[in-house]
Formats: C-alpha cells, sequence, structure tokens
C-alpha cells in the first residue's frame, strides 16, 4: 500500500463521534477526507469539530467522487441496501455498520453485488477484532475448558426515558429493526458465538411485544447449534427491571464468564481455580476492526468480519425472528 486508503462516511451520526470515526483518522494508512448525511449543516458541525476536509452534498456526489477510495456506510439499516448497491457499482471498497440488513434477503443482495463488483466489503462486527473476545478465544482454543459444550447469553434493559416518552426511535421501528434493540445488540454477541465457536447450524427463537412501548419486539428468546456441535441458548429482554448481561461457556474441564457488553474482568474457572483477566477496550472502540481494514489493503490480511459472516449472522437473526 504506497498510500493511505481514502475513506468517506455517509452518516456521520453519533456512532461515529467516538466509537468509529476518529479511528479513520488515526489508524496508519487508512485516512479520512469526507462525510456527509441528511442534514448537511449537523455534517458540516462534524467536519468542522473532527476536521475532516470535505463535507459531500450528496450520498452519490461522496461514492463517484474520485478522490474517494472506499466508503463507509453509518446510517440506519433500512439504508444499507441502497447506499452498498451504488458503492458496489462505483467499483469500491465498503464498510457498512452492523447490521448488515433489516432482512437476509437484503443482506444477501449487498454480499453478491460486492462479489460480482470483486470489491472488498467490511461489517462494523467490530468484536471479533478486539483484544478481550480474543482473549476468549485464545483460552477456548488453548484447551483451558476442555471440549466446549454449551453457550448461554441472557441481556436484559430497563426501558429508557426515550421508550417511556413515545417519541420516535428507528430502533424500535419495526419497519427498520423488526427486533428492535434485539436487532442492534443482540447482532453483536451471536455474531461473536460464530466466531469464537463455529458457524449456527440450527436455530429456533420466539419473540413478543411485552410492554407495548413500541412496534418492535422487546422479549426475544433463543436456541441453536453450533456446527462444532456446541449448543447454545439466549434470552434478550428490554423491559426489565434491571440490566443484566452475562455469558457464560461451559467445557469439559470449566467455564468462561464474561459480559458482550460491559467492560467487567473476563473470569476463567476451571480444575486450577479461578482466574481474571481484566481487558480494557479502546477509547476508539472500533480501533482494531479498522486496523485490521489497513492490514487487509497493506498486506493482504485477512479480515475477521466480512460479509460473508455478517450475512451468516442476517441468517441466525433471521431464524430467531421468524416465530
Amino acid at each position: 500500500m504506497n498510500k493511505p486508503i481514502r475513506f468517506a462516511i455517509i452518516g456521520c451520526g453519533a456512532v461515529t463521534e467516538v466509537k468509529s470515526g476518529p479511528a479513520y483518522q488515526q489508524v496508519k494508512g487508512i485516512e479520512l477526507i469526507g462525510v456527509t448525511r441528511r442534514d448537511l449543516n449537523k455534517a458540516h458541525d462534524y467536519a468542522t469539530r473532527h476536521t475532516v476536509p470535505k463535507v459531500f452534498a450528496t450520498n452519490s456526489e461522496l461514492i463517484n467522487d474520485e478522490m474517494v477510495d472506499a466508503v463507509y456506510i453509518a446510517t440506519p439499516p433500512d439504508s444499507h441496501k441502497d447506499l452498498a448497491l451504488e458503492v458496489a457499482k462505483a467499483g469500491k471498497p465498503c464498510c457498512i455498520e452492523k447490521p448488515l440488513a433489516p432482512s437476509y434477503e437484503e443482506s444477501y443482495a449487498i454480499v453478491e453485488a460486492f462479489k460480482g463488483a470483486k470489491q472488498p466489503l467490511f461489517v462494523a462486527y467490530y468484536r471479533r477484532s478486539l483484544p478481550r473476545f480474543n482473549k476468549v478465544k485464545e483460552l477456548i482454543q488453548n484447551d483451558k475448558i476442555g471440549q466446549v459444550r454449551h453457550v448461554s447469553w441472557h441481556l436484559s434493559k430497563v426501558p429508557s426515558e426515550l421508550d417511556l416518552s413515545g417519541e420516535y426511535n428507528w430502533r424500535t421501528d419495526k419497519c427498520i429493526a423488526r427486533g428492535g434493540y434485539f436487532d442492534d445488540l443482540a447482532s453483536h454477541g451471536l455474531d461473536l458465538f460464530a466466531y469464537l465457536l463455529g458457524e449456527f447450524t440450527r436455530v429456533h427463537g420466539f419473540s413478543s411485544n411485552q410492554q407495548g412501548l413500541y412496534s418492535a419486539f422487546d422479549a426475544v428468546t433463543a436456541h441453536w447449534q453450533h456446527s462444532s456441535g456446541v449448543t447454545g441458548v439466549g434470552s434478550w429482554n428490554f423491559a426489565s427491571a434491571k440490566r443484566f448481561d452475562d455469558v457464560v461457556i461451559y467445557g469439559s474441564k470449566g467455564e468462561i464468564h464474561f459480559s458482550v457488553f460491559d467492560e467487567k474482568p473476563i473470569e476463567l474457572n476451571n480444575l486450577a481455580g479461578k482466574c481474571k483477566f481484566p481487558i480494557e477496550n479502546p477509547v476508539h472502540i472500533q480501533q482494531f476492526h479498522v486496523e485490521n481494514i489497513a492490514r487487509f489493503f497493506d498486506q493482504g490480511a485477512p479480515h475477521p468480519s466480512t460479509g460473508e459472516s455478517a450475512l451468516h449472522t442476517s441468517w441466525v437473526m433471521e431464524q430467531i425472528l421468524a416465530n
């Protein structure tokens, strides 16, 4: 790679303020040269505060500008397909925020478009790149809990003031995210489990709306099996009395406890006793994800989160929400 890959962001909203945008500026081999969003005043404000050189008037202008080498789509999921197909048509690499799209069908169309264009597609399931979760992978691979048998994840969330207010929130609009917060949050953990334990082979779920505060589901349960034979169960409830986020991976010789979202230590419990691994996330949580994008372009190193891996996660989500 003789020069930095010049990225531009479509949708420079909340997720790009700290989580992702600064990483595209700070990682060697990547350069953030422009942004756009529906509200151009907010786009100009973002560019000023983050010292981004250019604000594009439209999505198409950004995508087709010859100075833009690659595009990062950070808009709500219902817009991902149309934007991604335009990027693929322009023959440029792309990174898309998760979930890849609201449905498996749309996710498949995106992946096929980039295959046809022979361009790389990355998806911001950045937990595959974080040191804390690669530590979990290392413990499993080093036989610290023996043969993995089962994984269990429970996530609960107290209704927010926004939920209770009745004001519009695209994250709980069933037309954009049928599973509500499940789509936004559970996708991270399910994608991570595929990374740690192998692809899902059988998946079943049940969903309901228990509190009636919005149109999307607010309670989801599921059970599944991985290609490795590992079984799993999950429960996600967004009408609970308190926040709770706990994953346990059970093995023949011990177990690993960790959280998908909370930055608490990983706990290993086996015949040798208990051991904790406190591993902090970076300030810009997509830093390692973006570093892996730079390595892909510089060294040809495979990226852990691609369109194909995200498509599998879309399939898993669709199976869970099917009933």
